[in-house]
């Protein structure tokens, strides 16, 4: 099990990154033969990524739910995303077309993905008596206290705590 953190920190990215979001749906449970090779084709093509990290990948963490999986990747860049995405080089170009092909639009296995590109200092995130995770691994970790207090402040604006912290009872 990881290890625990006690108490309330936050996490900081140097520059811009892209936060991209990928996912899979299965839609018939019995369509097994559709989307299994889905469901197996993402955990080699994460592994390359981070066996290179020159490729551009910072972390990269993923999810299950009873009918599908998600995957939460931290990019330092989009074009490198993009890149990763269509070079034939690279371990994802045939997969993607195995798919198309495979599964096409017979709606047996849903495909997605969102990606935002994350400007430097636009974020912010705070984790409460939690394992690193997220932009804490992509990114550095630190107390939320202080300057990284609040949410306004983790977005460089000005603004007191709500309620007293946990770390800082008053």
């Amino acid at each position: 099990m990881s290890e625990v953190f006690r108490g309330r920190f936050t996490a900081q990215i140097e520059g811009p990154f892209v936060v991209f979001i990928i996912g899979m749906r299965i839609n018939r449970l019995l369509a097994v033969h559709k989307w299994l090779p889905v469901a197996k084709a993402m955990g080699p093509m994460v592994e390359h990524l981070l066996a290179h990290p020159e490729l551009g990948l910072l972390h990269a963490q993923s999810y299950a739910y009873w009918r599908g999986a998600a995957l939460v990747q931290y990019w330092r860049s989009f074009e490198q995303l993009e890149r990763f995405a269509r070079d034939p080089s690279l371990n994802h170009l045939e997969p993607w077309k195995r798919f198309n092909r495979a599964v096409g639009a017979d709606g047996s296995v849903g495909i997605w993905h969102e990606t935002y590109v994350v400007q430097a200092n636009q974020y912010e995130c705070v984790y409460g008596n939690m394992p690193r995770m997220g932009l804490a691994v992509a990114g550095s970790h630190m107390p939320a206290i202080g300057a990284k207090e609040t949410a306004k402040r983790r977005l460089g604006m000005r603004g007191e705590p709500a309620v007293p912290s946990y770390d800082n009872p008053q």
